[in-house]
């Protein structure tokens, strides 16, 4: 085990003096700092309190160097890389929650659809403060997510902070998280799809509900529905968003190497052939949601609606370190097509509406011509009831403000542009 210990460590050693590229003194003290490094963890395994593993000692070193640079890099070990792997393919254990690190506490980007913590309530923005009453302080991202996780059908006391209320906690029970990534359906006139994060078959399922909405000869348009999205795989959010783009750049990264950025290109061919679009985004829109909506955005291909979204502009690579795990490390910042980053910045929609609940009033006040005693007939009285009678069918009736908005907006547009293709 030994032996074992020094190899790995001086291959972490090397790792990082692979990429010393300085002057020969600044060479020399970068070697010192190793060297400190590899005296501290000796110092550890003999004089610490108890044994440590050297297992452990190492990980949490790789760990500690990796989340002191940004909140999203991070050391993972074969079982976390394994899960990880998992979850990008849909189907995962745990609470169902999308989390960052922030101030020293969790905090919630997104509850996943369906899934214990949505069902709890939990909303994005809340800090998660205690994990069955103990603080989350000291604790790594990772480490975190890993005591949220559990056998299915163990429960787990979560303590939230949320603006303007006082901490409360929450038992909520771990289930096996199945992750259906895409959602559609017709809302009257106007297709409806819902992604709710992007994994490995979100453009595949994405192509295939547009494909059965489009079946529908008055289809008015679609809205797309990203709000609590916590983001997902890069090349998913660049496919997705060529469904709607003739042509031009998705979305651009750049790495330490500013000057030449990698950029991603939309190919011929818009699925839903010009039909009005309108994204909806919130605080919980996230990473990937924001490359889509971003690009969308900036060809004018879309109208984005809602309130900003949380402002990830960053990609994360993972780099296998075989066979102990990998490295998690943030290696670019994305670029929408018009050049902004929206790193801690988000993307600011088109029009601004702030959730809200929507309650239908059946009862009106005062009279019509219609109610007064005497009054002549409509001649054209028996088409009126006709056409009043579709009207009262095509009324989308809804809980969800910003949706409600979003459905209207596709057909105002659409409405308008048949009115200009008329004149």
């Amino acid at each position: 085990m030994k032996i074992k210990f020094k190899i790995f460590f001086l291959y972490i050693f090397f790792l990082f003096a692979s990429n010393i590229t300085h002057s020969a003194d600044e060479e020399i003290s970068e070697y010192d700092y190793l060297k400190f490094l590899g005296e501290s963890i000796e110092k550890i395994k003999t004089d610490y309190v108890e044994h440590v593993d050297n297992k452990k000692i190492v990980e949490s070193a790789i760990n500690g160097i990796l989340s002191s640079l940004d909140p999203h890099s991070s050391f993972l070990n074969a079982k976390s890389l394994n899960d990880m792997k998992i979850q990008t393919k849909g189907e995962f254990g745990g609470l169902g929650i999308e989390v960052t690190m922030e101030n020293g506490f969790v905090k919630v980007i997104s509850p996943i659809d369906n899934t214990p913590a949505y069902k709890a309530g939990i909303k994005a923005g809340d800090y998660i403060t205690h994990l069955d009453k103990k603080s989350v302080v000291g604790l790594t991202l990772d480490e975190a997510v890993g005591k949220m996780r559990g056998p299915v059908g163990s429960k787990l006391k979560v303590t939230i902070g949320r603006t303007n209320e006082e901490p409360f906690d929450v038992t909520i029970k771990r289930d096996i998280i199945k992750i259906t990534s895409v959602k559609s359906r017709l809302e009257k006139d106007v297709g409806y799809l819902r992604i709710t994060s992007f994994s490995e078959q979100t453009n595949k399922s994405t192509k295939g509900a547009i494909k059965k909405l489009t079946k529908n000869k008055n289809l008015k348009g679609f809205v797309l529905d990203l709000r609590n999205n916590p983001g997902g795989l890069l090349e998913q959010a660049v496919s997705v968003s060529d469904l709607f783009l003739e042509k031009g750049e998705i979305v651009s990264t750049r790495g330490r190497d500013s000057e030449n950025p990698e950029t991603y290109k939309a190919k011929p061919g818009d699925v839903i052939n010009g039909l009005p679009l309108v994204v909806l985004i919130n605080g919980g829109s996230a990473s990937a949601s924001e490359i889509v909506a971003g690009s969308l955005q900036d060809h004018k291909r879309a109208i984005i609606l809602g309130t900003q979204s949380f402002g990830k502009g960053s990609v994360q690579t993972i780099i296998p370190v075989n066979p102990y795990g990998a490295l998690r490390m943030t290696t670019a910042r994305y670029f929408t097509p018009s050049g902004r980053s929206i790193q801690k910045k988000g993307i600011s929609p088109d029009i601004i509406v702030e959730e809200a609940k929507v309650e239908k009033i059946d009862k009106r006040n005062g009279s019509r011509e219609s109610d007064l005693k005497g009054a002549l007939d409509n001649p054209n009285k028996k088409s009126d009831k006709k056409k009043n009678k579709e009207n009262s069918k095509k009324e989308d009736v809804t809980n969800d403000f910003q949706l409600s908005r979003a459905l209207d907006l596709v057909r105002g547009i659409s409405l308008y542009k048949n009115k200009l293709a008329i004149n």
